[in-house]
């Protein structure tokens, strides 16, 4: 028990919710990969993999959880630079040999490994906003020099992810500006960044969605704008009015069989490993494993879920409250706030809310880099909340011994008025005496 209790520090309800997490993940992975199994014909391969990256990122979890968190405010410094110069690796050989999957260039290999480098570049956006904002506060509110450094780097990175992951770049964008918020970046210059995205947003998509997709097939850069016309189209397209006879299922295959996974789960599901819709979502066990999860456990299961994601949330609003210092608070909240808000992006595009995005459900969805950064996260988490635990040990120590050292100081002090009450009565008595 000792040495469980030395290896598994800080907080135990993050731990119990990851424990989790990874639990769903683990079964409902299995499950959805039949796509996987079919291509590869190996039953096992899948769940192989996903267990071993899983078991790996617990390592990490470990290992990062035991790092003092103020040792992270380091890593922008050299993981900022990294990110954006493998990303511009990334979009260049997208560019000149139209290496891509999917239609986007979001992957490179390395040694045999593939990962994506907007993932390395979320994490160090996160600490470097988190970092500033500690950095520059005041009295009152942030000095007004955070938002401008804070807008310069989120603007680099976002230029850099957004042509080929734009759904990334606009969360990442999105917690950065909730991060300000909670840093108390002046109101004044938060209210002329949301007027300025508005406008241009407007602007954008207006263009966007009127100008031909084939004029942007030869622009630097643009060559998704086909795919975001059909998303932002299919997901205001009035499907009620479309008779079920002539309904192209094809059209929006991902769409469609998310839908019937979710109508056919009724309360409790069909029980894992009892999925139709596996067979013909080819991204069920990443981009739409919250379909499946309803599928198979139900809407108690789904409501599980969302439960877990949001007590992760107030549980890191509660580690953050309890930080003596700026940096911990803000980098545990901007991490929480990443994690919770990928999801229910993720759970939003399952249920039809959302136009579909490559966002998977952390912690639970089939993936490599993005599993593994998510586990150096709840790492991150687990480390501030260690941090916590120390310092509150620590002042209930010095209280402990101020408190014995103010009771010898009274007890000295008895000691020494008794002394003179008796020599008093002993003056007394001899003066009797004479």
């Amino acid at each position: 028990m000792g040495l469980i209790k030395d290896l598994f520090k800080g907080d135990k309800v993050i731990w119990i919710i990851f424990l989790f997490l990874c639990l769903i993940s683990v079964v409902e992975v299995f499950s959805a990969a039949s796509t996987l199994t079919y291509k590869s014909g190996d039953h096992w391969g899948p769940i192989t993999q996903h267990s071993v990256i899983l078991m790996v990122g617990a390592v990490i979890v470990v290992l990062v959880h035991n790092i003092p968190c103020k040792y992270f405010s380091v890593l922008p410094f050299f993981l900022l630079p990294l990110s954006c110069i493998l990303l511009l690796f990334v979009m260049g050989m997208g560019l000149i040999t139209g290496d891509r999957v999917n239609g986007a260039a979001r992957w490179m290999t390395f040694f045999g490994i593939q990962f994506q480098p907007s993932e390395l570049a979320k994490m160090a956006v996160i600490i470097v906003t988190a970092f500033i904002l500690s950095k520059l506060q005041e009295e009152d509110s942030a000095n007004p020099k955070a938002f401008k450094y804070i807008m310069w780097i989120i603007g680099i990175v976002f230029v850099l992810i957004a042509p080929e992951n734009g759904s990334t770049a606009a969360l990442l964008f999105g917690v950065v500006f909730l991060m300000m918020v909670i840093g108390r970046v002046p109101w004044r210059q938060l209210g002329k960044l949301v007027a300025f995205i508005g406008i241009v947003l407007t602007i954008f998509v207006g263009i966007i969605m009127v100008t031909p997709a084939s004029k942007y097939r030869n622009v630097p850069m643009m060559h998704r704008v086909e795919t975001w016309q059909s998303r932002i189209k299919g997901f205001f397209e009035d499907k009620g009015a479309v008779p079920a006879a002539k309904y192209d299922i094809d059209k929006d295959a991902q769409i469609a069989h998310a839908n019937i996974a979710i109508a056919t789960s009724h309360v409790i599901g069909k029980m894992p490993g009892n999925s139709v819709q596996r067979d013909f979502l080819s991204q069920a066990f990443s981009d739409f494993i919250f379909a499946i999860v309803i599928e198979e456990l139900g809407l108690l299961g789904g409501a599980f879920i969302v439960m877990l994601y949001l007590w992760l949330l107030i549980r890191a609003g509660r580690i953050a409250k309890r930080c003596d210092k700026y940096f911990p608070a803000f980098l545990v909240m901007g991490i929480a706030m990443l994690l919770v808000s990928q999801a229910m992006l993720n759970m939003m595009v399952a249920v039809g809310l959302f136009p579909v995005t490559g966002q998977p459900l952390p912690l639970i969805s089939k993936g490599g880099t993005s599993t593994l950064i998510n586990c150096a996260y709840i790492g991150m988490i687990l480390s501030v909340s260690r941090y916590v635990i120390q310092k509150e040990e620590q002042r209930k120590l010095e209280e402990q011994e101020n408190a014995d050292e103010q009771l010898q100081a009274a007890a000295q002090a008895l000691v020494i008025q008794a002394k003179e009450f008796v020599n008093a009565e002993n003056k007394a008595e001899e003066v009797a005496v004479q």
